[in-house]
């Protein structure tokens, strides 16, 4: 049973007289990161230079063939950034910044050795989104990435020419805490043990013959 649907059905809440809301139990307070607003871009960066800070192993025998790229973390680290008010209603700011997605390069060298590197795709963004008034809690602008390469060639030495297809997206987060209804505590089923049955189908054979 997956734990999205656990609830046990003799605790399943049902509608009275077609009121959905007839089984909450409570109310409660909980601890959320809530996105206020957010963004998504998807694209294909072609001529992307990338230069290999670490291999495995090392060292490798140029040339080197190129077999895929991609990036290692769902979570971009975001530098120069800047925050340009626009000074219309809802907040709206112009958001200004690099996103640095680590990568992992596979490759082949000249002795046909298989090897992995590390580096770096820098993406620049422009945007505009809203962000929340100023408050105690203070808000966050997080990057959530992924790229994938399995176009590129080998240039020189430790570096390559790739093409990604990259997605990043902007959220304008803060933790926050709710105060939400609730149906009570989630019902977590037991594990279910892998088992080969080693014996299976011998033991649905009648024990007699059939006549």
């Amino acid at each position: 049973m997956p734990f999205s649907n656990n609830v046990r059905p003799e605790r399943m809440p049902g509608p009275i007289n077609g009121n959905p809301a007839s089984g909450l139990c409570e109310k409660v307070c909980i601890q959320v990161p809530k996105v206020f607003d957010a963004c998504i871009k998807q694209e294909t960066l072609t001529g992307q230079i990338i230069d290999l800070t670490t291999t495995t192993p090392t060292p490798v025998q140029v040339p080197l063939t190129f077999v895929s790229a991609r990036s290692t973390t769902s979570t971009g680290e975001i530098t120069n950034l800047v925050l340009t008010p626009l000074g219309e209603q809802g907040g709206a700011t112009r958001i200004q910044a690099d996103i640095n997605i680590p990568i992992s390069v596979l490759f082949t060298d000249a002795n046909r050795v298989t090897a992995t590197g590390t580096s770096t795709l820098t993406v620049t963004r422009d945007l505009v989104l809203n962000i929340p008034q100023a408050a105690v809690i203070p808000y966050r602008i997080e990057a959530v990435v992924n790229a994938v390469s399995t176009v590129g060639t080998w240039v020189s030495d430790a570096t390559f020419n790739l093409t990604f297809c990259v997605t990043v997206i902007i959220k304008i987060v803060t933790d926050v805490e709710l105060l939400v209804p609730t149906y009570g505590y989630c019902y977590i089923p037991p594990c279910q043990d892998f088992q080969q049955e080693v014996c299976e189908g011998f033991f649905d054979l009648p024990l007699f013959p059939q006549s």
